[in-house]
């Protein structure tokens, strides 16, 4: 058995700004992320390599959650387009009408649902993948049994991949954020710290605890240490913020799942997907279906 741990808003996202043709309602609504991310689901779902038996897909509705209340600057929905916007609930309907959890997040992200799921199930199957290229997500990778798959890249990363994409091993990636910074959920990090010098000084040390005050102490030494040690003396507050908000929590409340059989995937319910594709005038995307549930 495996488990699918699927980043819904992610595949909304990348649907919604994909070169796909646009795809409307017979009354004229922009439902073209919608019907992505149906289309990317059922390859998933009938994808004879991937051997989907249990799955979920997590969605961020709303985009905030409890870490905007911890700092102001923390991803919001602004500058979310209006026509993404209202398709957020109707893209949970769409999932699951292809017999898939939905876990809908409101006060946690999707991200904190994956983490979950992954820590709760892990000891239950084969293997766990979670479906997203987050960097965020490394932190949950654990040797090949939790791994983190791209799709749009084909690639999967075990825990020694993550190590060589980032620089550091999957437990230091929130402190690596936390120094580096994360554009993408709008944590700045601490001034100075790259990539790279960040990196180096959590391969000697692993966490933000670890790091010595003085560069002097630091048996690894990057460029400019003296100067980013200065700043990490004085910002080690701020760092220790940055890094639990990259810290995915693992007591996300899962709806509608107590067991891991309440993932299990049975083919599409016919009925109810032909009447969700009907709804909406999805006529292509009806005929996709490879295994209908009993």
């Amino acid at each position: 058995m495996r488990l699918h741990l699927v980043d819904g808003t992610y595949e909304l996202y990348r649907a919604h700004y994909s070169p796909r043709p646009g795809t409307t309602t017979p009354d004229g609504r922009d439902v073209k992320a919608t019907a992505g991310v149906m289309d990317s689901l059922l390859a998933l779902l009938h994808d004879e390599t991937e051997a989907v038996t249990h799955i979920a897909v997590a969605f961020d509705n709303p985009i905030r959650s409890f870490r905007n209340a911890l700092f102001a600057g923390y991803k919001g929905d602004e500058g979310v387009p209006p026509e993404l916007r209202a398709q957020f609930d109707l893209v949970e309907h769409a999932v699951e009408s292809l017999g898939v959890r939905v876990w809908s997040m409101k006060d946690h992200e999707a991200d904190d649902a994956l983490a979950t799921a992954a820590a709760r199930f892990a000891g239950e199957v084969e293997q766990v993948r979670l479906l997203t290229p987050d960097k965020d997500l490394g932190q949950c990778v654990r040797g090949q049994h939790v791994v983190q798959v791209d799709r749009r890249q084909q690639k999967v990363m075990d825990a020694e991949a993550v190590k060589a994409k980032m620089g550091v091993a999957p437990e230091s990636i929130p402190d690596l954020l936390a120094l580096m910074g994360d554009d993408a959920d709008g944590i700045p990090g601490l001034p100075g710290f790259g990539a790279k010098g960040a990196a180096t000084v959590l391969q000697a040390y692993g966490h933000l605890e670890a790091i010595p005050d003085s560069a002097a102490e630091w048996t690894a030494k990057p460029r400019g240490a003296d100067k980013l040690a200065a700043t990490l003396k004085a910002h080690r507050e701020d760092a220790r913020l940055y890094r639990t908000l990259a810290t995915v929590v693992e007591d996300a409340p899962l709806p509608g799942t107590k067991s891991l059989a309440d993932l299990e995937w049975k083919g599409v319910p016919e009925a109810r997907f032909k009447a969700f594709c009907e709804g909406l005038g999805f006529k292509t995307l009806q005929r996709r279906p490879k295994r209908w549930a009993v």
